[in-house]
């Protein structure tokens, strides 16, 4: 017969162990965890998982932290990537950003909202789950993954086409202030470069000036990102120019070479394919015959294991009377009696590999907010901790009992 939620239990086990949850945060932020570097942080969390009774826990030759809950038949997987962006100028910052800070209501530090804090939650899930023996009919795994700053969804990427593990849903737990999200845009990582010829700066008329050749290509870019796709839910597509680069012998010479990257996010309906060609087809572009590409990534992640991708990130939604929608609304219901708030992310996530690019549906719900992501006195909050480790304990049956219907 199937188990149905004890919602109340569920909650007030959750409750239980808000101190845990704290106090483990701010473990994990107090180890920094840069992308690639990240080795401190998956020990400090594998160390959690067994000593709050996960079944297995393995750590991947990627360098991705595996921890299994049960032995069912259903596998459903809950994923926080675990790197972090770095501190930027610690003159922002009014407290430490790995010391951190705490009191009654916050946890403050590099890392609080985007992501760790969805870590702490899931383990602390994990440990309802076994407290409350409600782990016979399916498997949960919890995934703490590495490089998503770097590259989004890379760890998924390897993985599923790796690793074959393919779960029937994802809860992201990303940053969504306690609400369900749905899905975002996607990303591309795209150069332009344009070519000149140097010569002395005192005889410009020599030389070809790469630098001057990209001014109007900037123009056109900026008239492009008023003018790109736009979808209901996800919102527009925008365009904008991130880094520029030049060569030039010197101060005192033409520049020869030019180059600017561009940040692409792409709404529902656009395209890679067709984000490249409609800056291939700006006159300017044309007229300087620079090269349009897209960045590629094979940085080495901490364990030494490169697996290339293009900078490629694709976009992704489920749809509102998705059976993870009414999955999450079902547990939500239940341990809140109140309807949850559905909206979207408008940043990116793994979500680009295991539902844009593998076809697996994921549902967001995570701890703390979007805005504190790579802020200077980034934080989250104490309750959202509980509030998530609370419906991830109540995700798993809530979903089998909506298989059911």
């Amino acid at each position: 017969m199937a188990k149905q939620v004890p919602f109340e239990m569920v909650l007030e086990k959750a409750y239980q162990y808000k101190d845990e949850m704290t106090r483990f945060l701010r473990d994990m932020i107090a180890i920094p965890s840069e992308s690639c570097d990240e080795k401190l942080v998956v020990q400090c969390i594998k160390k959690e998982m067994e000593k709050v009774g996960f079944d297995k826990v393995e750590i991947d030759p990627m360098g991705n932290i595996l921890g299994y809950i049960g032995h069912g038949p259903h596998l459903i997987a809950m994923d926080a990537h675990i790197d972090t962006v770095g501190i930027g100028n610690i003159k922002n910052w009014t407290f430490d950003p790995y010391q951190g800070m705490e009191d009654d209501e916050l946890i403050g530090g590099r890392g609080a909202s985007d992501q760790e804090g969805g870590m702490a939650s899931m383990v602390y899930a994990g440990k309802i789950i076994k407290d409350l023996g409600l782990e016979d009919q399916y498997t949960l795994l919890v995934t703490g993954t590495v490089q998503e700053e770097d590259c989004d969804g890379l760890c998924w990427q390897y993985i599923i086409e790796q690793s074959k593990i393919r779960p029937e849903f994802v809860v992201s737990t990303e940053p969504t202030d306690c609400q369900i999200y749905r899905g975002q845009r996607g990303r591309m990582e795209i150069r332009v470069d344009v070519q000149g010829i140097s010569c002395h700066g005192s005889a410009p008329e020599r030389g070809d000036n790469a630098i001057f050749k990209m001014g109007p290509i900037l123009n056109e870019l900026k008239e492009l990102s008023h003018n790109l796709g736009n979808d209901e839910f996800l919102g527009k597509g925008t365009l904008t120019v991130s880094e520029i680069f030049f060569t030039s012998p010197s101060r005192c010479a033409v520049a020869d070479s030019c180059a600017v990257s561009i940040d692409r996010r792409l709404t529902w309906g656009e395209t890679w394919e067709g984000a490249l060609e409609e800056i291939r087809a700006l006159p300017a572009v044309k007229a300087s015959k620079a090269v349009v590409s897209m960045y590629n990534y094979d940085r080495p992640s901490y364990t030494g294991l490169v697996y290339p991708t293009e900078c490629y990130f694709p976009t992704w939604k489920v749809e509102e009377d998705h059976i993870t929608v009414k999955t999450l609304s079902k547990a939500y219901e239940g341990l809140f009696n109140k309807k949850p708030v559905v909206d979207k992310w408008t940043f990116s996530t793994n979500g680009v590999s295991i539902m844009g690019r593998h076809g697996i549906p994921v549902i967001g719900f995570g701890p703390g907010k979007e805005p504190e992501a790579h802020a200077p006195n980034e934080k989250t909050w104490k309750d959202h901790l509980v509030t998530c480790a609370a419906m991830y304990a109540a995700i798993p049956l809530s979903y089998l009992d909506e298989l059911k219907k």
